[in-house]
């Protein structure tokens, strides 16, 4: 694939995060879609309340528009575009319902259960209808597994798993979109080494899009992704990294996302089991801001460890 193919969809999707932002930021201000801030949580985010929230809307535009432009339509576009919209739309109902009903859960635990399934389920025939390999191999190993059907439900728990940890991210200005963006950018470079076209420009249009609304959304953040960003990326990561058979990679390049998720994991189980937490709050990115650390050093600290991980799944994908 011509490099010159996923230069321009990188800036194409940039561009148009960047000329979105001023249009919908103002929009979603006037419809009153401000964020809600959590009491126990750090003092310094008290401040953020009533800050535009959705501004996922911006990263999936930016995305679909670019990815149209310069991506084929092909039976890996679908399962790229269902993945990312599909739980885009569920995250986007779930913010919708915060914001206009004022409803602090929004979707039920019931309903974004099945509105997953719903997608994963579409992801998985179309996988199948491929003829998408079941083999599952251990990076920089000859090692192989194939897991026959039980591959469509591991891929369910992969776009269950990852859409909750890189939602469970999203919590302190620009983290996300950061650690997204290095993280698809380490996809972007598997996926030309694996021929899958697709994949590498939609992994490109996702860089565009999450630098430019990193713009907006850099300390101090005008505006939020909410659970329609978040979600959406989450999909889209998961997707990509099925397409691109580097399931097991998933885990080590996206580390931060995983990082973030044990944390809420291992916090409610130490409380449950002992009635003590083991971090002053959770996601861990909050127990280090009530820690001192200010929301820079978090969102830098972060930065790197992705980056790190990213260069490390790249040496093994390789």
């Amino acid at each position: 694939m011509d490099i010159k193919v996923i230069l321009l969809s990188i800036g194409a999707s940039f561009l148009l995060a960047v000329l979105l932002g001023p249009l919908f930021i103002p929009l979603l201000r006037r419809l009153k879609f401000g964020q809600q801030i959590r009491t126990d949580g750090p003092q310094s985010h008290l401040k953020k309340k009533g800050t535009p929230t959705m501004g996922g809307i911006i990263i999936m535009l930016a995305l679909l528009l670019s990815f149209l432009k310069f991506s084929e339509i092909t039976p890996e576009f679908w399962v790229l575009l269902i993945a990312s919209l599909g739980f885009g739309l569920i995250g986007f109902l779930d913010d919708y319902i915060k914001i206009v009903f004022k409803r602090s859960l929004g979707l039920t635990a019931k309903q974004k259960l099945i509105g997953q399934l719903i997608f994963s389920i579409i992801i998985c025939v179309l996988l199948y209808q491929m003829n998408h390999s079941t083999v599952v191999g251990i990076p920089s190993t000859t090692i192989q597994f194939d897991f026959g059907w039980f591959y469509y439900p591991f891929v369910v728990i992969m776009l269950f798993g990852t859409t909750n940890a890189v939602n469970f991210t999203d919590g302190v200005d620009g983290l996300l979109a950061g650690t997204g963006a290095i993280a698809f950018a380490a996809f972007t470079i598997l996926a030309l080494h694996a021929s899958e076209h697709e994949s590498a420009i939609f992994s490109a249009a996702m860089i565009g899009a999450l630098l430019g609304f990193l713009i907006f959304n850099a300390h101090p953040a005008k505006v939020f992704m909410g659970d329609t960003g978040s979600l959406g990326i989450g999909g889209g990561m998961a997707a990509v990294a099925i397409l691109t058979k580097t399931e097991i990679l998933l885990v080590l390049i996206g580390g931060v996302f995983v990082i973030e998720m044990l944390s809420v994991i291992l916090q409610v189980a130490s409380f449950k089991l002992r009635g003590k937490r083991i971090f002053k709050m959770s996601p861990i990115h909050h127990h280090f801001e009530l820690s001192g650390w200010g929301e820079w050093r978090v969102v830098t600290s972060f930065w790197f460890v992705s980056l790190i991980l990213a260069a490390i799944g790249l040496v093994l994908g390789r």
